[in-house]
């Protein structure tokens, strides 16, 4: 069993995650202003390049990626293609979800869930054919307490033998039992050893509550990754609320909102990546602003106080709408 992971210098901790990227649509706020007019497979193609570039020269190392994203693995894969010389890179991507959104930003459904044996066995040979060797990290796609992934003895057979291989298994968690679904994960052996050894779930201000589940699978040597970090937006955009809150640690910081959420999560002593979702390279650099700032203890106790009970942060996320 590998020793536990000790986290990087903060601007290494900072990945980018391609989710508000890979596809023409997706529940983030402020898309409408973000993205290229009309969204077409090149413009997004020229887009997430262009993100990865700036990402990799200011020392981001980490992308994640997913088979529902759209096309993020197929851009992130030209990407590394187009310059042998990408020290250090670290992908991750993860399967579960097939994504059936035609690239349409209106598509009636968007992406369709299946953690069954043929989905992985289906999606892993579609990673590897466009990322090859690269793949370092895979993780079962949003797993929740009830996934066929915490009981499938075949498919964590399969899941071992890719282990096996040098691939990191692991899974993201979502919904408002993300700890019980970290904690399923964490009791699944596979010949009395552990199988899932990296966990990436939300975790912001908003939505904290994974926090000691995520501690417990730190110290039970698992690679920890935070996503939605600014909430989907709803951090780096506040309402007025929200503002009151942050505004106060804005002036005393001289940080954006965004960083302040990103720095929240840095500040715990848990996470070896935390993502950046930007959409933009503006966004890219204020997210990466985060690793200089420092909280208080007062600050992250303000922090602290904004965080909604579970169900009322999922149920607010699901009304999100696809943009």
């Amino acid at each position: 069993m590998p020793g536990r992971p000790h986290p990087a210098p903060a601007d290494r901790r900072i990945g980018l995650g391609l989710a508000a990227v890979g596809r023409p649509g997706y529940i983030t706020l402020g898309r409408d202003r973000d993205l290229p007019p009309g969204r077409g497979v090149d413009a997004m193609r020229r887009r997430v390049h262009d993100l990865l570039d700036d990402a990799y020269a200011h020392g981001v190392r980490h992308f994640d990626a997913a088979r529902s994203y759209g096309r993020s693995e197929e851009f992130l894969a030209e990407w590394l293609a187009a310059d042998g010389d990408r020290g250090g890179v670290i992908v991750s991507s993860k399967w579960g979800y097939t994504y059936t959104g035609d690239w349409r930003v209106d598509a009636e459904v968007h992406e369709v869930k299946d953690h069954s044996v043929a989905a992985y066995d289906r999606q892993l040979a579609e990673t590897r054919q466009l990322l090859g060797d690269h793949l370092d990290i895979y993780q079962v796609h949003s797993v929740t307490p009830e996934s066929p992934a915490l009981t499938d003895e075949v498919l964590h057979r399969r899941l071992a033998a890719l282990a096996a291989e040098g691939v990191t298994v692991g899974l993201s968690a979502s919904g408002p039992a993300q700890g019980e679904a970290i904690r399923a994960a964490l009791a699944v052996t596979v010949d009395g050893e552990p199988l899932f050894r990296s966990v990436q779930a939300t975790w912001n201000p908003l939505e904290p509550s994974a926090g000691t589940a995520l501690a417990e699978a730190y110290d039970a040597g698992c690679a920890i990754i935070v996503k939605e970090g600014v909430a989907n937006g709803r951090l780096a955009q506040p309402d007025q609320d929200l503002e009151r809150a942050l505004a106060p640690i804005a002036e005393s910081t001289g940080a954006s909102y965004d960083a302040i959420a990103l720095a929240a999560a840095l500040h715990q002593p848990w996470p070896a990546t935390v993502l950046s979702g930007a959409a933009t390279t503006e966004q890219l650099t204020s997210n990466l602003r985060a690793a200089t700032v420092t909280l208080t203890p007062g600050d992250l106790d303000a922090l602290a106080g904004l965080a909604e009970p579970p169900a009322q942060y999922w149920a607010h996320r699901s009304r999100l709408p696809w943009t």
